[in-house]
């Protein structure tokens, strides 16, 4: 059983990493938004704070919170920028907690407790270019050579190119035999044999480097596995159910900062001699992005709390990803329509979250595929394994 944290502890925490977000980040985040790079000065700044810890155990380097404040957090910082909430997400996410969960002492030593402090970062290498939802059905490859493994395939719209000290991945031994041939890795991005090719001028998440992480016969000694031979698949979806749980709550900051810009856009904004805040069509706007924002936060604290049970939080964890990813792409199609024709200019921030808002509905499993899972998990069905 996780310790919850007391409300004010989590409300103390919620301040400061609000009063964070406002003056260090809204200030800049337009200009580094265009300039597809997250500027270094923040990213030390909130090592300092502390801001990576997350879920990880303090021994480990980490804050050592339950998941529903892990998740209030990343919603927080996504009022302001979405982006950071990925890097504050990653050590607890689909970087860390693969680690966390199944790695041995020496691997969190190495390469957990930095990553949680902030010293270093991580990107996870899960989908490919022909295997996006389906990681069962991956094409990377490893062969034994002695105590070794050699990789090679692609990995792709992998994050933290420019930035990794290291990428979690995984790679099947034997392809027919899908999710029970899938082996855990922690890659040195320096390794001889891997490259990156970044992605330039993306719709959205332009801030954080993402692009193609390639292996090619990278050699890899026995203390890169993670866990059992033939145990990743485990691994990658202890790390993805977090990461479901991570983007959820992401998505309800950016739909959360959506609904604020468009209260006060309506408040001040004339037409007619009045404020349009008057007109019913766009208090109705106001007021169902507001419902579905408040569903979505609970489905969300929903699914934290399950982790915080100790369980699997499979479902729950889709059922958050998809609605709340949904509401955002609403929430940004709203906002900008009330903005009018300044919703297309930079100076408001609805332009950006509705590029956003579009790739939350693909990243982490496409919510047609979440769909299917929560049908599948409903009606007893078989054959489906993400």
């Amino acid at each position: 059983m996780t310790i919850l944290a007391t409300n004010e502890e989590r409300d103390h925490l919620l301040r400061t990493v609000r009063d964070f977000a406002e003056s260090e980040v809204a200030p800049r985040v337009r200009e580094y938004d265009a300039a597809e790079s997250i500027p270094a000065d923040i990213l030390k700044k909130m090592g300092e704070l502390g801001f990576y810890g997350g879920t990880v155990p303090e021994e480990w380097g980490g804050a050592g919170l339950d998941h529903v404040t892990f998740s209030a957090v990343i919603e927080e910082i996504s009022k302001v920028d979405h982006v950071l909430g990925v890097l504050m997400s990653m050590p607890s996410a689909l970087v860390g907690a693969g680690i966390m969960n199944f790695g041995s002492d020496a691997q969190k030593a190495q390469w957990l407790a930095p990553l949680a402090r902030g010293d270093i970062f991580g990107g996870a290498g899960v989908t490919e270019p022909q295997s996006g939802s389906d990681v069962a059905g991956m094409r990377t490859t490893y062969k034994k050579d002695g105590d070794d493994f050699i990789l090679n395939g692609a990995k792709i719209w992998i994050s933290n190119l420019d930035i990794a000290s290291f990428f979690v991945t995984f790679a099947t031994g034997d392809y027919g035999s899908r999710h029970k041939g899938i082996s855990a890795f922690i890659v040195p991005a320096d390794t001889v044999g891997v490259s990156v090719h970044p992605f330039k001028n993306k719709l959205g998440f332009r801030p954080i480097c993402t692009g193609e992480l390639v292996l090619d016969d990278v050699r890899l000694g026995s203390e890169a596995l993670i866990g059992e031979e033939g145990g990743g698949w485990g691994v990658a979806m202890t790390a993805v159910e977090r990461g479901r749980l991570a983007v959820a709550s992401r998505a309800v900051g950016l739909a959360q900062s959506c609904l604020d810009a468009s209260v006060a856009y309506a408040k001040d904004r004339t037409v007619f001699n009045r404020p349009i805040s008057e007109y019913q069509m766009i208090q109705k706007k106001i007021a169902d992005m507001a419902v579905e924002i408040q569903a979505a936060r609970l489905l969300v604290r929903q699914a934290a709390e399950e982790l915080d049970r100790g369980g699997r939080a499979r479902v729950e964890c889709s059922m958050a990803k998809w609605y709340a990813s949904d509401v955002a792409q609403r929430a940004a199609t709203e906002a900008v329509q009330i903005h009018g024709a300044y919703g297309a200019s930079d100076e408001y921030i609805v332009g950006r979250a509705y590029r956003d808002a579009k790739i939350f509905q693909i990243v982490e499993g496409t919510n047609e595929i979440h769909r299917v899972l929560i049908a599948k998990s409903l009606l007893g069905g078989k054959g489906f394994d993400a």
